[in-house]
């Protein structure tokens, strides 16, 4: 290991930086598109990623920033109950990981991966990316909620731009380029929006340079808790497949050392400690791994440098105001490809591990999760109600257990 001293620091903060880089785009996407502070995201991304480190003995070269696959639920949370109950169901997703970590430790991985197979991960990232296909395109169209605030014409424009330059960098470019496309369609979207006077810098004018991130303290809400933790169980399962990845890039076997138990436990403490300052739930960035995988860099204290940057930039307050001065059109149309990347990720879990949907038992709970994670379908529980991707989560798992595999069609029962 190199020493400490000016040269290896000045190195180590540069790296972490295009780190930072790399993932701030998709880091501030979350905020921007639930109504969180981007401030607030940076700094629980880079607390985050600390937690983490210290949690798994600083073996894992890996990032931690907003998770995507929380969107639906924090975004309805925000409209229904407001920030702080929607901590509260984060904060019980947070624990929900804790929790899986001691299941892998007393009983291994074998367990999870019974009562979430592939059958039941797919559909649920696929029923992810599709529920949010609404906000993209009424966000690409200059909508805010039911309200035109932005005309059509000069809005699909904006998210035209914004939405080929991200496919161009994410389709035809090698290296560094191809790591950060969503940073690149927001950019060029932004400028875009400049021309047409979309932008308004008042807010920046008025923020200051260095203040405190609006931290947001969670409150007790049960039904928040019943509708968000389900959620957790799509992301969760693809932890696996991150750490998997960076192992694959940097040679070794993390699902053994640190163990994939303590991988889990990093997650879900980095989480439960992001809502409880208002932050985004966390989880290991795909991008960072790339990054890794292309500097063959795999020092973990390049992305402490990286964590530490971002807690820096938190308490720039102009950061933040300039950030939510990004047009809807630009997010939306970056969006339209994002949700539906996210979407295509569930197929690709299926197609990966090679469900066979002609056996009737994976199509019934493909159907089921699909249409009732969708259709809005919602179950009363006393006062409460599980809905959504949530219970589309619980239906697989529960139809999952408890069908049988050599389930008959009715055809062949007769034959």
């Amino acid at each position: 290991m190199e020493g400490i001293n000016p040269i290896t620091i000045v190195k180590r903060g540069f790296q972490g930086l295009q780190i930072l880089f790399v993932a701030f785009g998709a880091l501030v996407l979350v905020p921007l598109l639930t109504g969180l502070a981007p401030n607030v995201a940076l700094f629980t991304a880079g607390a985050g990623t600390l937690i983490f480190q210290l949690i798994t003995k600083m073996k894992v070269p890996i990032f931690l920033a907003s998770s995507f696959a929380f969107i639906p639920a924090i975004t309805y949370g925000v409209a229904t109950w407001g920030i702080p109950s929607t901590m509260c169901g984060l904060a019980a997703a947070g624990l929900f990981y804790v929790f899986l970590s001691i299941i892998i430790t007393i009983f291994g991985i074998e367990v999870i991966t019974r009562i979430f197979p592939p059958i039941v991960v797919g559909p649920v990232i696929s029923v992810i990316g599709l529920s949010l296909a609404p906000v993209a395109v009424g966000m690409a169209l200059g909508k805010s909620g039911d309200l035109q605030v932005i005309p059509v014409e000069t809005a699909l424009i904006v998210a035209g731009i914004s939405l080929i330059t991200t496919l161009a960098i994410f389709m035809f470019t090698k290296g560094w380029l191809k790591l950060v496309p969503i940073l690149f369609g927001i950019t060029t979207g932004y400028l875009v929006s400049l021309w047409f006077g979309l932008v308004d810098f008042t807010t920046v004018g008025k923020a200051g340079w260095i203040g405190l991130p609006d931290f947001v303290f969670p409150e007790w809400n049960l039904a928040a808790i019943l509708f968000i933790v389900p959620v957790a169980i799509a992301p969760a399962i693809e932890h696996f497949g991150d750490i998997l990845a960076i192992g694959s890039v940097t040679g070794k076997n993390y699902l053994k050392d640190p163990g994939v138990n303590r991988t889990m436990l990093g997650d879900g403490i980095a989480t439960f400690f992001a809502s409880f300052v208002g932050g985004p739930p966390n989880t290991t960035y795909s991008e960072v791994t790339g990054a890794v995988a292309l500097t063959k860099v795999f020092n973990p204290w390049i992305m402490t440098a990286a964590a530490v940057i971002a807690i820096i930039f938190s308490f720039i307050g102009k950061i933040g105001a300039f950030l939510q001065t990004i047009p809807g059109p630009v997010m939306g149309g970056v969006m339209i490809l994002l949700f539906g990347l996210i979407a295509s990720l569930g197929i690709d879990q299926l197609i990966k591990n090679r469900v066979d949907l002609s056996n009737q038992k994976n199509i019934v709970i493909l159907s089921l999760i699909l249409v009732t994670g969708i259709g809005g379908l919602f179950i009363p529980v006393g006062e409460f109600k599980l809905a959504g991707i949530g219970l589309a989560a619980i239906i697989g798992v529960f139809l999952n257990l408890v069908l049988p595999e050599d389930v008959k069609s009715s055809g062949e029962a007769n034959n």
